[in-house]
């Protein structure tokens, strides 16, 4: 890749569903690190274009729209602004988003197949596929579920398994279902075309084994893996009525299948971006095309869509795929059906002005060679302890200690010592690293790199003391804060690809003139006499443990809600007659105290009145209960078994609850009030 030249580089990234909003496993996954690149590429001045769009015939939104009773271009219009409004929100600097309902994209995907299937590249096949008879229709991969044949998670889709990952077919699946009636679908004769990508498996091979070794581990062995299975036929129509209906004359009921219909989006996106120029990003040699996906999107865009290029036989195959792996949220695989996810759109209400931590943690924390995992908690952390206490930290002291010795004017250096030498030295080469690690897809490192500048300035001023020598020399006191002024203005420059929010910030600042990536690393960037703000800012603000609590609380009833929706009751016990029931003496008791065990966080001892004396029992419902909402209750109670001691405390009885469907004990009592030792029958 270092010895190819280019003109231009042409950035996609992965067309989201517009059946819901963006959450952050598709940001780390695919956009925050598309648009770190292509804001480094501006940065540098070159030729780059950075498409993006909702993906809107996905049988996901016809789900959607079927459950809310609306149709399927309400479901897209309502999501595709808030997508479209979150990402602008987030700084993802698109130069084009759209979407593949547009009229240029139903004519470019028309006419790309209509290519295809004039050349005779497409496989007319009748085949049995899964067909729902109450609804009278055939079932897309989305309207069918069932059991992964590959790891034995039951809800796995016809198309794809969320738990392993999997791409499957649906009639691959074990005990399959019809996601819009319950009902076990049949097989039925239909006709499709098809994709022979057998036919250009020598020439993926080549192109990617042997032409793209460079490629991300994760990615080239994907591939490699696919590519060893060999390749097979693939549908690229499908039975269905919301997408870009089949353009042969007499075919009806047929539509694109989405994986065909969904790149081709990207080409559509361009040519409505640049209706004069598109062709050249997309069919000169010198033109660079890169794709930013997840890791489930590999086999679309490094061997299909490809294969349906070679196919054309107009346009440049991808220069790269930098595919990122998963990020799990606390823990566990985010999950949009489950809810199990921090919204974009969400976050940026609840988070005003916080866009760039976002960004920083997400980049961070980047699945870049395997999953990775966000938790609220190293959220906090690192915004307090990294862009608080580094580098806001450190462009704080610089401008108050400007304002404080020199009126907020950069004063000019002077002679430099061996330490102004080598820490100049030390921020002029995180330049090269920085630019190096960005180049290829190393976006963890390259933020290390970013950060370095500030922990270069915070060691830097914390070693010349210029509050001390301010009474004695005033002249080095000038030459430290000039070279701590000049790392201000390269930490705006380093910073901007992933923090553009905090950069523009810091400019604004310094009063920074219009700068390139070219000036990184210089010493003047800041001349002397230059004004800088008398009422500096602070970049970044703390994040305080009651705002994560919240969040986790949030996250918390999410999980309830899970809960109780997937709750399923246990299966009966075994045989019980009623000579076993009646063994049991169950009576009804007040109950006079309550009180927390000491040392058993689980335990309650209840004063019971139970119409004989009274008794202790303790019962183990302290998660679950405040002792003094349970005084004066009545309650239901084993009273013949025999008594055990639990801290000291004999028990003499068993309190009765039962288990709710996410798992909280709910003690059982009469609907009315009964007199104290009354029996249950």
């Amino acid at each position: 890749m270092e010895d190819k030249k280019f003109k231009r580089t042409l950035v996609t990234a992965a067309l989201p569903y517009a059946n819901g909003p963006v959450h952050i496993g598709h940001l780390a996954g695919v956009y925050v690190p598309a648009d770190i690149y292509v804001r480094y590429l501006r940065l540098k001045g070159e030729d780059v274009k950075f498409i993006g769009g909702s993906d809107e015939h996905g049988v996901p939104i016809t789900i959607k729209a079927k459950k809310e009773g609306v149709t399927p271009q309400d479901i897209c219009d309502r999501y595709h602004n808030i997508i479209k409004k979150s990402f602008e929100g987030l700084g993802i600097s698109f130069d084009i988003y759209s979407r593949t309902t547009s009229k240029i994209h139903e004519r470019t995907a028309s006419e790309f197949f209509k290519t295809l299937y004039d050349k005779g590249e497409f496989i007319e096949k009748t085949s049995k596929q899964l067909y729902d008879e109450q609804a009278h229709q055939f079932l897309a991969d989305r309207y069918v579920t069932g059991t992964c044949p590959h790891c034995g998670y039951e809800h796995a889709y016809g198309d794809q398994c969320e738990s392993c990952g999997t791409s499957l077919n649906a009639t691959d699946l074990i005990n399959p279902r019809s996601a819009i009636t319950g009902n076990v679908p049949v097989l039925k004769e239909t006709t499709h075309w098809y994709m022979p990508l057998d036919k250009w498996e020598p020439a993926l091979r080549k192109w990617i084994l042997e032409d793209h070794k460079e490629w991300k581990p994760n990615v080239y062995g994907q591939c490699k893996s696919w590519l060893d299975e060999h390749l097979q036929p693939r549908a690229v129509t499908r039975d269905l009525d919301w997408g870009i209906p089949v353009p042969i004359e007499g075919v009806t009921g047929k539509v694109l299948y989405v994986w065909f219909d969904a790149p081709i989006g990207y080409i559509s996106n361009t040519k409505e971006l640049l209706p004069n120029d598109w062709q050249k990003y997309w069919k000169s040699k010198d033109s660079r095309i890169i794709h930013f996906i997840g890791k489930d999107n590999i086999v679309f865009h490094c061997i299909i869509f490809p294969a349906m290029l070679m196919a054309e036989g107009s346009y440049q195959l991808p220069e790269n795929v930098p595919a990122n792996e998963f990020l799990n949220l606390e823990g566990e695989k985010i999950s949009t059906s489950r809810n199990w996810a921090i919204w974009l759109n969400e976050y940026l209400e609840e988070f005003p002005g916080k866009q760039d931590v976002l960004r920083y943690v997400l980049t961070a924390n980047a699945p870049e060679t395997k999953d990775n995992d966000f938790t609220w908690k190293d959220f906090q952390q690192r915004n307090n302890s990294e862009l608080v206490a580094i580098y806001g930290n450190f462009v704080n002291r610089a401008l108050v200690l400007t304002k404080k010795y020199f009126d907020s004017v950069v004063p000019a250096a002077h002679e430099l010592t061996d330490y102004d030498r080598h820490t100049i030295e030390e921020f002029k080469n995180v330049k090269e690293t920085l630019g190096d690690n960005i180049e290829h897809f190393h976006f963890r490192e390259a933020l290390k790199d970013a950060m370095n500048l500030a922990r270069i300035g915070n060691k830097y001023l914390a070693d010349t003391e210029p509050w001390k020598l301010a009474k004695t020399d005033m002249a080095r006191v000038e030459t430290i804060m000039n070279i701590a002024l000049q790392v201000c203005a390269n930490l705006a420059i380093a910073f901007e690809p992933f923090l553009p929010f905090s950069s523009q910030k810091l400019r604004h600042m310094l009063g920074m003139p219009e700068t390139d990536w070219n000036v990184l690393g210089s010493v003047d960037i800041l001349q002397p006499g230059h004004q800088v703000a008398q009422q500096p800012q602070l970049l970044f603000e703390k994040i305080d443990d009651d705002v994560i609590d919240a969040q986790l609380k949030k996250l918390e009833r999410i999980k309830q809600q899970n809960i109780i929706a997937n709750f399923t009751p246990r299966a009966i016990a075994g045989p019980c007659t009623p000579d076993d029931f009646m063994k049991l003496d169950i009576r009804v008791g007040t109950v006079l105290e309550c009180s927390k065990v000491k040392k058993a966080d689980k335990l309650l001892a209840f004063k019971i009145d139970d119409g004989l004396g009274g008794r202790t029992i303790v019962s183990g419902i302290a998660k679950y209960y405040q002792p003094q909402d349970l005084v004066g209750k009545q309650v239901c109670f084993i009273a013949n078994f025999p008594p055990r001691t639990f801290k000291g405390i004999q028990s003499q009885g068993m309190i009765l609850s039962a288990e709710d469907a996410g798992g909280r004990l709910v003690v059982i009592g009469p609907t009315g009030p009964v007199k104290p030792g009354v029996q249950v029958k």
